[in-house]
């Protein structure tokens, strides 16, 4: 890619309810550029209709939104272009369609990285962090939380900007305004 301009990548991390999905819209609509709402939600009870439609209408009409569950590496292949946001909200849920399906959660991260690596246009990515808290008592549940934390770090890896929203702060995380933290 030697020449051209390293592709934008954020990556919005926070708890629940901690304004992250709001914040990572404000930066999608302060950017200028037509947006793509990827959802990665399922319907799976009344109330989650509910939650998605109240998203839709907070949104409002300037936004296309795309509905999908497993294949995010097709919809940015597809959607990418340097005149588009995609805002992908949120990879928690993707993970967890992920893991319901029995999908190899580490190969779809992996490939998930490699092309956010390489498509042509800006991309916002909202996620959970779920390792804040006490450590769950059953195995799925860990099993969970530590796919989410390494799936966290992936997506950080290849991100230019980090950012942690905390009761609607941002804290940027990436890139660091530390020197190199030596011992």
């Amino acid at each position: 890619m030697s020449g051209q301009a390293k592709t934008s990548v954020t990556l919005i991390l926070g708890g629940v309810r901690s304004g992250k999905s709001r914040f990572a819209e404000e930066l999608a609509m302060n950017s200028g550029l037509r947006r793509v709402y990827v959802a990665t939600s399922p319907v799976i009870d009344t109330e989650m209709d509910e939650r998605i439609a109240l998203h839709r209408a907070q949104r409002g009409d300037d936004w296309r939104t795309i509905e999908e569950e497993l294949d995010l590496v097709g919809v940015l292949t597809r959607e990418a272009a340097p005149d588009t946001v995609i805002l992908v909200d949120c990879l928690t849920l993707w993970l967890n369609n992920l893991l319901y399906r029995e999908r190899d959660v580490a190969l779809e991260a992996r490939r998930l990285a490699e092309a956010l690596e390489s498509i042509k246009g800006p991309c916002v990515l909202v996620s959970n962090e779920v390792g804040m808290g006490i450590v769950p008592e059953n195995a799925l549940a860990r099993s969970f939380r530590d796919a989410q934390g390494r799936l966290n770090q992936d997506i950080a890896a290849v991100a230019q900007k980090v950012i942690f929203v905390a009761a609607g702060l941002p804290l940027v995380l990436k890139p660091s305004s530390h020197p190199d933290i030596k011992i």
